[in-house]
């Protein structure tokens, strides 16, 4: 076997000394490196391209026509240099942005791939390094760091659907409450959350009166958790409760669900409304109705038996 050489980095300012004047207008007469390294073409490449009164490193198109904004920076990534790749890509209305670093810090790789998630445009982050063999001439070394890819559009389109779900989820707690108010004073100081339920205390530690919205179904519930290391009375008080379960439903005026909750911490004491969920907004003022028609017997049922409870 012949002899191996060893793959040397040589410090980037020994090859290209100015960034605008070396690395770009070198890049700009070898984009077939940044070809190579991404798998992409690009071509048309112009240097300190104008996006309103500012000048991009290079903007370049791709294999479709679009145009590709690209920022160099050799040295430690910042948020200057990220906040002109940016601009530069609204500005010009591209499709692709490239931001090509000597160092990336784990701040900005984490926000590359955030965009990549939440925007319809593709990021990418490149690592660009100077290397030789022994006495070879210095050749460029670009490694992609963050890129877009199938994976990351799936996530940014489930947090696209998670987060309308939670303002979903807002309003109807926002309208159900409003309405509420003017019908009991139970949950009149509780604000609307993008949780699936709003809840407050039933006059004892650890039991609260809840409204749970599921995406087409809906409840109320008396909710019986005293926190960690409390199953036993968490049992107990349940246990407690279901001794008066044919006065407490004939009170209510019909059947409730008493879920002790084998092997689980809590308990729960609730009422199913099958009429819809948040999901369903055109059925929300029949559901609204429903669960505060159901919290207000639900209560109004219970709260004897809370009040005597000796727990």
């Amino acid at each position: 076997m012949g002899e191996i050489g060893r793959l040397e980095r040589i410090p980037l300012r020994e090859v290209w000394k100015h960034e605008a004047l070396d690395f770009t207008k070198w890049l700009e007469e070898n984009i077939d490196v940044l070809n190579e390294a991404l798998d992409i073409n690009l071509s048309s490449v112009e240097r300190e391209h104008p996006a309103g009164p500012f000048s991009v490193d290079l903007v370049a198109e791709d294999e479709a026509g679009d145009l590709v904004v690209i920022e160099n920076q050799i040295g430690k990534s910042d948020h200057e240099h990220l906040g002109k790749l940016i601009t530069y890509l609204t500005v010009l209305e591209a499709k692709t942005a490239i931001w090509i670093v000597t160092d990336p810090r784990p701040e900005h790789v984490r926000a590359v791939s955030w965009l990549n998630e939440s925007s319809a445009a593709s990021f990418y982050l490149l690592k660009v390094e100077a290397v030789r063999i022994g006495d070879s001439p210095p050749a460029p070394l670009i490694t992609r760091i963050v890129g877009p890819s199938e994976e990351s559009r799936e996530i940014g389109a489930k947090k696209k659907q998670l987060a309308e779900r939670d303002v979903l989820r807002y309003r109807f707690w926002e309208q159900l409450l409003e309405k509420a108010r003017h019908r009991t004073k139970l949950h009149a100081s509780i604000s609307p959350t993008h949780h699936s339920w709003v809840g407050t205390g039933a006059g004892k530690s650890g039991l609260s009166f809840n409204y749970v919205a599921r995406q087409h179904e809906a409840s109320v519930e008396l909710y019986i958790d005293r926190g960690k290391d409390s199953e036993e009375e968490n049992k107990a008080i349940f246990d407690e409760l279901m001794k008066h379960k044919e006065n407490t439903e004939a009170a209510f005026g019909g059947p409730l669900e008493w879920q002790r909750l084998e092997g689980k911490r809590a308990c729960r004491i609730k009422k199913t409304i099958p009429l819809g969920g948040y999901l369903d907004e055109d059925k929300w003022p029949e559901v609204h109705k429903a669960m505060i028609d159901a919290m207000i017997r639900l209560e109004k049922a219970l709260k004897p038996y809370i009040q005597k409870m000796k727990f």
